[in-house]
C-alpha cells in the first residue's frame, strides 16, 4: 500500500512539474505572436527578423507557413529547425545548447532528447554489445528534425519555408502545434 502511495505521489510531483515547465516564464523573444506572423518576401523567404537582435538574444521564435520554428544563433552560425521536439513535443526553445563529440546539439527540456542544431540528427548514448571493452558512444538515429535553410541579407534573417515532400518526425508535433503554437508555448 505504502509504495502505491508513493508512486502516486511521484506521479503528482512529475505532472506538477510538466505544468510549471509547460507554463513557466519566457526566456525567449516570441516575435512572431507579437507581429501576428513573420512576412513572407516575393522570392518566397520568410522575414524572421534582424540579425543583430537576433544575435543578442541567441534564439527567437517565428512562424513560417504557420509552423512553428526556433532560430538559434550558437557560436557564430545561425541554425533554425521545428520548434517542438521529434521525440513528444517538447518546446526546444526552451533547451540549453551542449557541445557532444564536436556537435552543437539542443535538449530537449522535456526528456532530454539531444539532437544536432546542423543537421537535426537525434543522438543517444549507446553501447556496442560486439566489442570487447563496451563503453558507451554517441550515436546517430538518424534525422528526426526538420531544419530549415538560413538566408542573411542586408542585416536580415530568413528562412526558406520548408519542403513537405521530405518528411521528418518532428512534422507530426509541427502540423499539432500549428494552430495553438503561441498557446502551446505557454503564452
Amino acid at each position: 500500500m505504502l509504495d502505491l502511495i508513493i508512486l502516486s505521489l511521484h506521479y503528482f510531483v512529475c505532472f506538477l512539474i510538466s505544468i510549471a515547465i509547460w507554463c513557466g516564464p519566457k526566456d525567449v523573444d516570441l516575435q512572431s505572436s507579437s507581429l501576428g506572423g513573420a512576412e513572407t518576401e516575393p522570392d518566397g523567404l520568410v522575414f524572421i527578423g534582424k540579425e543583430e537582435d537576433i544575435k543578442k538574444s541567441q534564439r527567437i521564435t517565428a512562424k513560417v507557413d504557420g509552423r512553428e520554428i526556433v532560430v538559434f544563433y550558437h557560436e557564430g552560425k545561425f541554425h533554425a529547425l521545428d520548434s517542438r521536439c521529434y521525440h513528444e513535443g517538447g518546446p526546444l526553445c526552451r533547451g540549453e545548447i551542449e557541445d557532444i563529440d564536436g556537435q552543437a546539439c539542443i535538449v530537449c527540456p522535456w526528456h532530454k532528447f539531444k539532437i544536432t542544431l546542423e543537421t537535426g540528427e537525434g543522438l543517444y548514448e549507446g553501447i556496442n554489445p560486439l566489442e570487447p571493452s563496451a563503453t558507451p558512444k554517441w550515436q546517430s538515429k538518424g534525422v528526426k528534425q526538420r531544419i530549415h535553410k538560413i538566408t542573411i541579407d542586408n542585416g536580415n534573417v530568413y528562412v526558406s519555408p520548408p519542403d513537405l515532400s521530405v518528411s521528418f518526425d518532428s512534422d507530426y508535433y509541427a502540423e499539432k502545434y500549428k494552430n495553438g503554437g503561441e498557446l502551446a508555448m505557454g503564452k
